[in-house]
């Protein structure tokens, strides 16, 4: 189910990093999840994490933070999230996907610098974005994540 209790919807706020203007995957995923019933709260093209974190204070009520990433510069783009995460911000899981390096080939090494700075999930399909948030969901890792 993607229903909060009490007929509410399921939010998630999603945009691109903030040295990547690539918009088609980005539109496809928010019409994905909104097809699934979530709340979307699309920030768009070349966001600064810093945004991101505006939208979760706005948003309370979000259960996950999705960037995506195209140009394979997600670890530059991600590099203040130790920062905001130590000041309580961000307190979301946050989830990254697409093209996570430069050149042909993502390696575990790439995966493993986004993790070190407290990237929670990392996808490589789009497809797999419901399953996850349903997964955490059902977990209690969101919250978990949030107030813990």
């Amino acid at each position: 189910m993607h229903a909060l209790p009490g007929g509410g919807e399921r939010l998630v706020v999603l945009g691109v990093a903030e040295s990547d203007a690539h918009a088609v995957a980005n539109q496809l995923i928010a019409l994905q999840l909104r097809d699934y019933g979530f709340a979307v709260v699309n920030l768009g093209v070349c966001t600064p994490l810093g945004d991101f974190a505006d939208a979760v204070d706005a948003h309370p009520q979000a259960e996950a933070v999705l960037i995506g990433s195209l140009n394979g510069h997600a670890h530059h783009d991600l590099r203040d999230l130790p920062r905001l995460r130590a000041a309580g911000r961000l307190g979301l899981p946050v989830i990254v996907g697409g093209n996570l390096s430069v050149g042909s080939r993502t390696t575990e090494a790439d995966l493993q610098r986004l993790r070190d700075l407290g990237v929670d999930h990392i996808l490589s399909d789009g497809n797999e974005i419901v399953l996850l948030l349903d997964r955490l969901r059902s977990t209690g890792k969101a919250a978990e994540l949030q107030h813990g």
